[in-house]
């Protein structure tokens, strides 16, 4: 998939039918920036913005990744290859969506972590100025951290997917309706 080929047929589409970057952006909900993106080949659009995009030019998805309007025989040739590499490239990207929010989430929380960890601490030697056995301490404390751990982990693992699955496809929910 050439995606200088792509965003070339892109920046022809929106300036046939009379848009600025920031007219097409605005129709799309991302900002004239995005489409600068697409539209020198740096990003391709997801896929919901294909859809969108392919509704508003009146062409298919697989003319728009093909980076031309097609002929019916073209357009057989062009749709298995289109779907491979789209399938690919999206497996890829949306590996890196999850782990950019795995890092973000850990990065605003860095001081709860630096936190619960003092506390914890602390917790450890107060059972132990109390006289309380070692082996029993220890346990506690591992079990502490085990259980700090599953929560923290399942808060990361909702924000992630808020972020990658559920704000993006609410705000394409919103303006199909």
């Amino acid at each position: 998939m050439d995606m200088v080929k792509i965003g070339s047929f892109l920046q022809e589409l929106r300036q046939e039918h009379g848009l600025t970057q920031a007219e097409l952006g605005d129709k799309l909900g991302v900002t004239n920036k995005t489409i600068s993106r697409w539209e020198t080949g740096n990003y391709m659009p997801p896929v919901e913005m294909l859809e969108m995009l392919s509704n508003l030019y009146g062409l298919t998805i697989n003319e728009l990744l093909s980076g031309q309007k097609l002929t019916t025989e073209e357009y057989k040739e062009m749709a298995e290859e289109n779907i491979k590499e789209t399938l690919n490239a999206s497996t890829f990207e949306l590996q890196e969506k999850i782990d950019y929010f795995k890092r973000k989430w850990r990065k605003e929380h860095i001081v709860a972590f630096v936190f619960l960890g003092v506390m914890w601490a602390c917790v450890l030697v107060l059972i132990t100025l109390n006289g309380l056995w070692w082996p029993m301490v220890i346990s506690l404390g591992m079990l502490l951290a085990v259980l700090l751990y599953m929560i923290l982990n399942n808060m990361m693992m909702a924000y992630v997917e808020d972020h990658v699955y559920g704000g993006k496809w609410n705000k394409y929910e919103s303006k199909k309706e």
